[in-house]
């Protein structure tokens, strides 16, 4: 952590990593598509409706791992001011959004044919869009308020607070009484699925964990590349000001 904390190192590992995070992420979307939406079964109840899980399973998974990612870099920011960690959190906040916005999308595309009906103010879903509405919120935050210290600190304690929504959304099936169906996936007694649809499913969880990792990496990436250039322009127009002054 304290090595990457130099802005030049890291930007020297992710110059490195992104070509193959690119390369990887593309291979196993190459292979995951096709298994998950042409090769795999039907399900026996739900039919062909089943192939969305391909989509919105990763999607819901990173949407709460990418906010879970944005309170951990929240809390090295305010805790220990690590120089990247803040443009971590900024990094994550679109891109978990959107991961969120998708899962709320193909739920409702999923729930029409299998509930008989587009949304129900049922407790996972419910839940899930409160996490929209925090993703929504750090970033409308951070633009609200214009000292950039100031909105990192107020936006990073939201983030904090927010967290208390994860345990929400991970255990609603089990705390009451829902639609959603109980975790398939990660159980204590192993999946409860036919490798028919666990393996496309773990590919795709792999694929969009990779394109998650690449996307986030390239945008703290160009974060620092703007702070550069916002700290060469501060420099040079200071300059300028104490040339004038001295003329």
């Amino acid at each position: 952590m304290h090595y990457l904390a130099n802005p030049a190192r890291f930007v020297s590992l992710a110059d490195r990593l992104l070509p193959w995070l690119a390369a990887a992420t593309a291979l196993a979307f190459l292979v995951g598509l096709p298994y998950a939406l042409l090769f795999s079964p039907p399900d026996y109840q739900q039919g062909e409706t089943v192939r969305i899980m391909y989509i919105h399973v990763p999607s819901a998974y990173l949407a709460t791992m990418g906010y879970l990612g944005l309170g951990i870099a929240s809390a090295v920011w305010l805790i220990w001011r690590h120089p990247l960690a803040d443009l971590a959190a900024v990094a994550l906040a679109p891109v978990g959004a959107l991961f969120t916005g998708l899962t709320l999308v193909t739920g409702a595309v999923w729930g029409k044919p299998t509930w008989g009906t587009w949304w129900v103010w049922d407790a996972r879903l419910t839940s899930m869009l409160v996490l929209f509405f925090l993703y929504l919120g750090y970033m409308a935050l951070r633009e609200a308020i214009e000292d950039p210290d100031k909105a990192g600190k107020a936006a990073a304690i939201l983030s904090l607070v927010g967290l208390i929504n994860l345990p929400i959304i991970k255990f609603s099936v089990d705390w009451w009484n829902t639609l959603h169906q109980p975790a398939s996936l990660l159980r204590r007694d192993g999946p409860a699925m036919d490798p028919s649809m666990l393996t496309p499913l773990l590919i795709m969880l792999g694929a969009f964990s990779l394109y998650f990792v690449t996307v986030i990496l390239w945008r703290i990436k160009a974060a620092v590349a703007a702070k550069r250039v916002d700290g060469l322009r501060r420099a040079r127009a200071h300059a300028a000001q104490r040339a004038r002054t001295a003329a």
